[in-house]
């Protein structure tokens, strides 16, 4: 590492230093409160796979560049100088952890991890180390906003293809588009990931219920969240932000991703229009008597996994749980439940990323979980957990069903 890198990602160190950042470094006891809170460290007991150990390889850098004594007696405590072998130690903070916020959860001091987790992204974006498969993702949907007149009429035949199966769960009355697009005066806005898994439940849901609403342009993840760019993570949600005003909506309803809306609901301010996850809608539904459901179509017992980001991150706890209670006669609680849950392992971006043989080590205390439940049906509401789920469900041998609870609620339509 040559001397005008290392000022460059000192000066990107000392850029994250807010107060409470600060706070954060000086005030960590090393009580150890954290440690049996992470489902990495509860998998595969390393120091390093805890809150503790990843804030550890930061604030051994800010006690030597940032400390009076690490400037002038370095070893007397942990300082340490930044290189290329600790920027090894940065990015294994960034990506052995999920941002999961369970640990904050265990803190006496309530020392927020995921604030270091943004810090050691941010130096490795300025070190060129991040995974690049985030950033290009990243890149793709901040180059489809600057050019959505140049694929709405793709995007709108693509709609077009799925009408017949949103049908078969539910025929729309004659006359009504089955997936409208650019409705303006829209109560909702129903903003989907990239695949018909999300779209074609959801549409046959708010048809429904007759709702009044209109499919985005957009795809809801936020990659830019994932790979730690604040400026493209806002970027990428301004694009929903301009449809929602422009269309006049009410309410943005996010798909069931859980970084999308956190980052939609908690990060980019207050607007026209309110925000919540697609889960609420469903629970809104179901609670107004606006669509009536069967429960002998899904059989076996079920059991819930909270997304973190929805749940402990986001405040919704009762919503699916609700709609779940509607859905089936058979419903258990995981042990540990809502903001004590266990992550499922693969957020953060851990997904995509790709390193798999991590993700699945790291989910063995989530299999002993959900394998206590005795549970048939696992029900999530992420498609990141959804993922990383199927993989775990496979990779220990559940013998569970995973689903999305808006694909149940869907499936159990009836007039």
């Amino acid at each position: 590492m040559d001397g005008k890198m290392k000022q460059e990602l000192l000066d990107v160190f000392a850029s994250k230093l807010n107060q409470s950042v600060r706070m954060y470094m000086d005030n960590c006891a090393r009580c150890g409160a954290c440690i049996e809170a992470c489902h990495v460290y509860a998998s595969s007991p390393e120091t390093r796979y805890t809150a503790v150990g990843r804030a550890q390889n930061l604030r051994r850098l800010f006690e030597k560049y940032h400390k009076y004594s690490g400037k002038i007696a370095p070893w007397l405590g942990e300082a340490v100088e930044l290189d290329d072998n600790w920027m090894k130690k940065v990015y294994e903070t960034a990506f052995t952890c999920t941002g999961c916020r369970r640990c904050m959860t265990y803190c006496p001091f309530g020392i927020d991890t995921q604030q270091f987790q943004a810090m050691a992204k941010a130096m490795l974006i300025a070190a060129d180390m991040e995974p690049k498969v985030l950033s290009m993702l990243a890149d793709v949907s901040v180059a489809k906003g600057e050019n959505i007149e140049a694929t709405k009429a793709n995007f709108a035949e693509a709609c077009r293809q799925l009408e017949a199966e949103v049908i078969q769960k539910w025929q729309q009355e004659a006359g009504k588009e089955t997936i409208p697009l650019d409705v303006k005066g829209a109560h909702v806005l129903y903003v989907a990931l990239a695949g018909k898994h999300s779209i074609i439940p959801a549409a046959a849901i708010m048809n429904a219920a007759g709702e009044n609403w209109s499919l985005s342009y957009f795809e809801a993840v936020n990659f830019g969240a994932f790979v730690g760019n604040p400026v493209v993570t806002k970027n990428i949600a301004q694009r929903i932000i301009d449809e929602a005003n422009r269309l006049g909506v009410r309410e943005v309803a996010i798909c069931e991703c859980g970084t999308a809306y956190r980052v939609m609901r908690h990060m980019t301010g207050t607007h026209d229009f309110k925000v919540i996850t697609f889960l609420q809608l469903i629970e809104r539904y179901l609670r107004d008597g606006r669509i009536k459901v069967n429960k002998a179509v899904n059989n076996g017992r079920t059991t819930y996994h909270d997304p973190c980001q929805i749940a402990r991150n986001g405040g919704v706890y009762e919503a699916p749980r609700y709609i779940l209670s509607r859905l089936t006669d058979d419903y258990v609680d995981t042990n540990p439940t809502k903001s004590a849950n266990w992550c499922c392992g693969g957020g953060g971006g851990l997904v995509v990323v790709g390193d798999k043989d991590f993700r699945m080590m790291s989910a063995k205390v989530k299999a002993d979980q959900v394998r206590a439940t005795g549970a048939k049906v696992l029900a999530t509401g992420c498609e990141n957990c959804h993922s990383q789920l199927s993989d775990v469900n496979e990779h220990y041998q559940l013998g569970m069903s995973v689903e999305f609870v808006s694909s149940m609620a869907a499936n159990a339509l009836v007039r």
